[in-house]
């Protein structure tokens, strides 16, 4: 089966590349544990009941928390196996990167629910002049152009809510924490359409959201091109918050690519729904 397959029409094919694409690692902001310095101490309330789905499905972001955004249900036909028990990881100590990675909660969670939102192309679109293109000037055919190359460099992202038992949602960034720390070089995912290997994880900077949180980028491979993946995790008391974002313009093989990361708006967006 091949790997990174080139985006199709639509977000489904993204989706899917997202949950074969991604692998993690991370960072302290100053100290490189993957700590955004904030006191990763902080405990859940040890008698904290978990969310259900039907109130984590309240607390995700909709379209009208994301503006600029088009947030849609992600579908079983879109992730990288049919169940989180579907996926095996050969080193055992990175099944929390893998989880995270392939759509799944990263930890034993008593619920769960994700979205998948996309950068909207008609708003980025919308910047270019409303003329036909036989009545623009070069200016303006260029910056048209330019409109529909940004739109096609759109950033996908998977937002996942999990909520845990007791100390659950602490003890699962700590397992995460603690993976990235032991799987740096790279790990090797298997479904059962094949494996999936990940070569390498990089830290990077927390937004600081939550009672704690870890970001981190991961290199990976489309059909034979480079290709960087970004990511973060975030509790919030006993729920965890993750977001996993690719560039359309890097599935591509755009160098314009370079500089993306997880959207900020997504991370504001859903901690302010969070409360």
């Amino acid at each position: 089966m091949k790997r990174f397959a080139r985006p199709r029409t639509g977000a489904a094919a993204v989706v899917s590349v997202l949950s074969l694409a991604l692998v993690t690692g991370c960072s302290d902001s100053g100290s490189g544990s993957g700590s955004d310095g904030k006191d990763s101490g902080k405990d859940a309330p040890a008698a904290a009941k978990p969310l259900s789905d039907s109130e984590l499905g309240k607390l995700i972001i909709a379209a009208a928390d994301a503006k600029g955004f088009k947030v849609t249900p992600v579908s079983k036909a879109q992730v990288f196996a049919a169940s989180k028990k579907d996926v095996k990881v050969v080193a055992e100590e990175c099944a929390p990167l893998a989880y995270v990675l392939t759509g799944f909660a990263p930890g034993d969670s008593a619920s769960f629910v994700s979205r998948m939102a996309q950068e909207d192309p008609a708003a980025k679109a919308s910047a270019s002049p409303a003329k036909d293109m036989e009545d623009m000037t070069p200016e303006e055919l260029e910056k048209a152009l330019d409109s529909v190359t940004d739109a096609l460099g759109s950033t996908m992202t998977i937002v996942s809510l999990s909520s845990y038992e007791g100390d659950g949602a602490k003890e699962t960034m700590s397992s995460v924490s603690e993976a990235i720390k032991g799987c740096g070089g790279g790990f090797t995912a298997t479904a059962e359409d094949g494996p999936q290997k990940f070569s390498k994880v990089v830290g990077e900077k927390a937004s600081g959201n939550g009672d704690e949180s870890v970001a981190f980028s991961a290199d990976g491979d489309a059909e034979g091109s480079p290709l960087t993946v970004h990511a973060e995790v975030a509790r919030h008391g006993n729920t965890v918050a993750t977001y996993y974002s690719l560039s359309l313009a890097a599935l591509a093989g755009d160098g314009k690519a370079a500089a993306y990361s997880v959207p900020a708006a997504l991370i504001k967006a859903q901690t302010a729904k969070l409360g």
